[in-house]
């Protein structure tokens, strides 16, 4: 599936690009609003992704060629710094399907892609994950290394998806608490460390670490590639 992306901002256009590739989407940039409006004429698109990183004047051409928009289902989300409800409500009156302030979190933007595909009708992109020798299947809820099952709970292969669609990054504490609980509560909170440590032993392969889940008390964890010793 293809995103056609309007990101001026190199550092948040890296980011974008790095979730987006990872979770198995073609990524095309364009450097101006016209190299977009003239690019997603001319070829098809399954989401626009916009950042905003200014206040939009009246006239501005974005805005309008979303109101212009007739008969083009293809799902638009904004990205913006900015934040409050006139904007919000200005961006989504004028034709955007999503809004998603920055900064956010690499899970919650490929969440929401997600989304997005499918109330416009398009499938879900990543059904399967292979990364280091691991090979996770979200339809079986199933986790393999090199072939050989690991037997995990509905919530410890949840939060291994989360983990292995977005190595490297960090993922906060109440972004696992809500999408594997439903809830940022204390209760969860108080087991997500338990369910990490249960992750962490499943995942070693014999006496080896192939991966890593390393714990960061300011920012949550993150999946890490182990350095052969």
């Amino acid at each position: 599936m293809k995103i056609a992306c309007h990101i001026q901002n190199a550092a948040v256009y890296e980011l974008v690009n790095s979730v987006l590739t990872r979770a198995g989407f073609e990524v095309q940039r364009f450097v101006s609003e016209t190299a977009l409006l003239r690019g997603v004429r001319r070829d098809d698109v399954d989401l626009i992704v916009v950042d905003l990183a200014s206040e939009p004047d009246a006239d501005n051409s974005l805005l309008s060629w979303l109101n212009m928009r007739t008969g083009d289902a293809t799902p638009v989300m904004i990205l913006s710094p900015l934040r409050g409800a006139e904007l919000v409500a200005q961006v989504l009156n004028a034709g955007a399907d999503e809004f998603l302030p920055r900064p956010f979190e690499a899970v919650e933007l490929t969440a929401r892609v997600n989304a997005l595909l499918r109330r416009s009708g398009k499938p879900q992109q990543r059904r399967t994950i292979e990364f280091a020798g691991y090979s996770l299947e979200r339809d079986s809820g199933r986790l393999q290394f090199l072939g050989q099952l690991i037997e995990l709970t509905p919530r410890e292969f949840s939060m291994a998806w989360l983990f292995f669609s977005s190595p490297g990054v960090y993922i906060s504490r109440s972004t696992i608490g809500t999408v594997i609980w439903s809830t940022d509560s204390e209760v969860a909170g108080r087991t997500i460390e338990q369910h990490v440590y249960k992750l962490r032993k499943k995942l070693q392969v014999g006496d080896k670490r192939i991966v890593m889940i390393r714990t960061a008390y300011t920012q949550g964890y993150r999946l890490e590639l182990c350095t052969p010793e």
